[in-house]
């Protein structure tokens, strides 16, 4: 973020003695099944990023709601955008102080089993692995992925109860984060894994991601728009909103091999976001539909080609 004169001060600011930094944010509880249109709307009301916590998140979220917590350059932005909002959302402009919140999620990251066999573990924890267990180190970063979202265990549990079309395979990572799903994907035998992101910040922790777990060879990552890309995989898997993977139904269809495998995850189940499952399966009628998972509120769906 920037650090503009009227609400953080000036250059001058980094000097000894200056106030601490102040990043203000607006938090607001919605329903899950409200949270890809208020997180739009957040958006289009000038966020620089939105997070959303629920109970599966490190920073929980409110009891049975998702939070929503809209990052805004200045204050009076994150007010404004807070007056923008529908009535009802009840709204909070709060800041935080200082930059030791960066690294206060770390005391709640610990080694956890991602999918049978796999272990995700931080730099900054020592795992000792046991039989049959392969390590994944990961830094999330600044980028989505701690892997301990219940939509990234989904797809990782699917990877590896089909670690035998994996193995040896070419696989299409649409949405990466911070690449664990990738990483994943060559634990378990892939050949190669491509990784793509939007956001070059999750491109560039993917890669350092890589080279920690020395699959900088076997994971290529960068933000080629996924409509660039022309070859077909073995295993396509996208870890993303729902809307998004109506949109981009078409362009992933197109980049599944013929009998290949397709996993699309962050998807709401129906009893929590009503047609939101019906529009994934009907954006992908073209493929067979093996499978529909579930895990807490979300599923995934695992398609053929």
């Amino acid at each position: 973020m920037s650090a503009p004169e009227d609400d953080r001060g000036d250059a001058a600011s980094a000097s000894a003695g200056a106030p601490p930094p102040r990043y203000p944010y607006v938090a607001l509880d919605v329903d899950a099944e409200r949270a890809e249109d208020t997180t739009a709307l957040l958006f289009e009301l000038g966020a620089a990023g939105v997070e959303q916590r629920d109970a599966t998140t490190l920073a929980r979220g409110a009891a049975g709601k998702v939070t929503l917590i809209a990052a805004f350059e200045r204050a009076d932005e994150a007010r404004a955008a807070a007056a923008g909002l529908p009535a009802g959302c009840a709204p909070r402009v709060e800041e935080i102080v200082g930059d030791a919140w960066r690294d206060e999620w770390k005391k709640h990251f610990e080694p956890f089993t991602l999918a049978d066999g796999i272990v995700v573990s931080p730099p900054w924890r020592s795992y000792e692995p046991g039989p049959g267990e392969r390590v994944i180190v990961l830094e999330p970063g600044r980028a989505f992925g701690t892997g301990l979202h219940e939509t990234t265990a989904l797809v990782a549990g699917v990877l590896a109860d089909r670690a035998a079309i994996v193995r040896g395979r070419h696989v299409l990572d649409v949405g990466c984060g911070s690449g664990v799903l990738s990483l994943a994907a060559v634990a378990l035998g892939a050949s190669r894994a491509r990784a793509i992101d939007v956001d070059p910040e999750a491109v560039l922790v993917t890669r350092e991601n890589a080279l920690r777990n020395g699959m900088s060879a076997r994971v290529l990552a960068d933000d080629t728009p996924l409509g660039a890309i022309e070859d077909r995989y073995a295993v396509v898997v996208a870890n993303i909103e729902a809307r998004t993977l109506v949109d981009l139904a078409p362009a992933l269809v197109g980049r599944v091999d013929r009998g290949g495998l397709l996993v699309l995850s962050g998807i709401l189940a129906a009893d929590t976001a009503p047609g939101q499952l019906e529009d994934v399966r009907r954006a992908y009628a073209a493929l067979r539909c093996d499978e529909v998972r579930r895990k807490g509120e979300w599923v995934c769906v695992v398609a053929g080609g």
